[in-house]
């Protein structure tokens, strides 16, 4: 209870365990409480040194030798107060530098990002992505979708449908091989009902997720994060879909 305590005002553990020995010893020279804290003594130095920066220990000089003592544990408060102060002094700091990082971060995403994605868990954080994306975006997504792997998507996250009608997001569907139906907020078309395309795909927000099984049966999956990629694809999804 207390060591968790004292973690959330920034200690660590070594730090932690050097001040409650200070405060079960009473005045005491390094090398005593770092053989009671279980430290090496130049270390057991380095955190005192550290803890008296945070007004939580001090020290005096009795027959030539240097003891260290813990203060009233009140000045916790006091040292609370130094990590917040040193906090807003770092919050504006950043406030500060964001113009800057978020120049360098819009240069990044001119880039296409490419995002690779293994077995059912990589299937669903895909999947989790469209209904997340969709949701703060346009609620609307297209889909060219493949008997094949369609079975697939579904062992790895069940509740799919059901949670992407709950988040309000549309799906316009164009099928690829024979099954599929429509079961809220979504349209369908097939291309052809015969035979399904080793592939399925998800055009979403500026994004394209391709996913696939391997010889191994394995499920594989990508997604791309590139507005002109992601206008292509829905482009040429738009053509088809009036064409069916």
């Amino acid at each position: 209870m207390i060591e968790t305590i004292l973690k959330k005002i920034g200690l660590s553990e070594k730090e932690i365990a050097v001040y409650l020995t200070c405060l079960q010893l009473g005045p005491a020279p390094v090398r005593k409480i770092g053989e009671r804290a279980g430290i090496n003594r130049g270390t057991t130095y380095d955190i005192l040194k550290s803890l008296q920066e945070l007004g939580l220990i001090s020290y005096y000089h009795k027959d030539k030798h240097q003891y260290f003592i813990a203060e009233d544990p009140v000045t916790l408060h006091d040292a609370l107060e130094q990590k917040q102060q040193a906090l807003e002094k770092t919050k504006s700091e950043i406030d500060a530098i964001l113009p800057e990082l978020r120049s360098l971060y819009d240069k990044a995403a001119t880039k296409p990002v490419v995002k690779y994605y293994e077995s059912e868990r990589g299937v669903k954080t895909i999947l989790k992505d469209v209904i997340s994306s969709c949701r703060q975006g346009s609620k609307h997504y297209y889909v060219f979708s493949s008997s094949t792997i369609r079975p697939y998507l579904y062992s790895a996250y069940r509740n799919f449908t059901l949670d992407r009608i709950k988040a309000g997001v549309r799906v316009q569907t164009i099928s690829i091989g024979p099954g599929g139906e429509t079961k809220g907020l979504d349209e369908r078309k097939w291309l052809n009902k015969e035979q399904g395309s080793p592939t399925y795909t998800l055009i979403y927000e500026n994004k394209v997720a391709m996913i696939s099984v391997n010889i191994n049966k394995n499920q594989i999956g990508v997604i791309i994060e590139d507005k002109n990629i992601f206008a292509t694809q829905k482009m040429l999804f738009e053509f088809i879909w009036k064409k069916v």
